[in-house]
């Protein structure tokens, strides 16, 4: 049910009270977009931006297009569950899942997949179960710091373990798994950073806030021309078992990782 999930790199948040930015974010070339009723939308602004965005997914988009509802306990949450499953999105994101349950409630409302977001110290413990009934998790990097009270500027370095725990358990689950946003919107270069090192643990791509973070996150969660030749070169070589591939030894689990950068240069 994920797997077209697995060639998402790019997750692209913008408020859905803003329709400069919906229609910016039709042509932004991300590989998936979400419509976020939640944190990006003032109160006053909440059913304005329900309807605008049922409007906008009533509409053909070059990409999938999610719609983040608000979060079980809040005065909209219900309501954006009616909307969102008579819309035409193709997923929901659920904010703060928390458990299971929660996450297999709102798909079962809704009858679309969900993609949760671990955004709290509960929400890591239960990655495990809470991946289980999504089709991707999604690390909500801003909450979790500010559910750890962490101070305000502090770095990735005390939520990693928790960044880890999540692609575990996405991973455990045969899941998709999307890192958080970079806050910087003049820094290229951090962007480029973080984007790196979330590639390097393991997330298959990164959540955006705004559309100039594109091709940035497309290059970070690309396979090297590098990457590419070694791993066709792998596929090629492989004879079965495990036997001598140049300076190192290769068993078939290294075949079918060699396979996924080839599937993921051809995105």
């Amino acid at each position: 049910m994920s797997g077209d999930l697995f060639g998402v790199r790019s997750v692209l948040f913008l408020p859905a009270s803003n329709p400069r930015a919906i229609a910016k974010a039709r042509e932004a070339g991300a590989d998936l977009v979400v419509l976020d009723l939640e944190d990006a939308v003032k109160p006053q602004d909440k059913a304005a931006a329900r309807d605008a965005a049922i409007q906008a997914v009533d509409t053909q988009w070059p990409m999938p297009v999610a719609i983040r509802v608000n979060s079980v306990g809040s005065e909209w949450h219900a309501l954006d569950l009616d909307a969102v499953a008579q819309s035409r999105a193709r997923y929901v994101v659920v904010p703060r899942a928390e458990s299971g349950e929660l996450v297999g409630s709102v798909a079962t409302t809704v009858g679309k997949p969900v993609l949760a977001m671990i955004e709290t110290a509960a929400g890591v413990l239960a990655a495990g179960e809470v991946a289980r009934e999504s089709v991707a998790l999604i690390a909500g990097t801003n909450d979790l710091r500010a559910d750890l009270r962490l101070p305000l500027d502090a770095t990735r370095d005390p939520i990693s373990a928790a960044l880890q725990w999540i692609v575990l358990a996405a991973r455990a689950a045969g899941v998709a798994v999307f890192d958080g946003v970079f806050n910087g919107l003049d820094d290229p270069d951090g962007f480029a950073r973080e984007a790196a090192e979330g590639r390097r643990l393991g997330f298959d791509g990164k959540s955006l806030i705004h559309p100039n973070q594109i091709e940035l996150c497309h290059h970070a969660f690309a396979p090297t021309v590098a990457d590419i030749t070694r791993a066709r070169s792998l596929v090629e070589a492989f004879s079965g078992g495990a036997e001598r591939f140049g300076d190192e030894m290769i068993e078939r689990m290294h075949v079918e990782a060699a396979q996924r950068v080839l599937a993921r240069a051809r995105t």
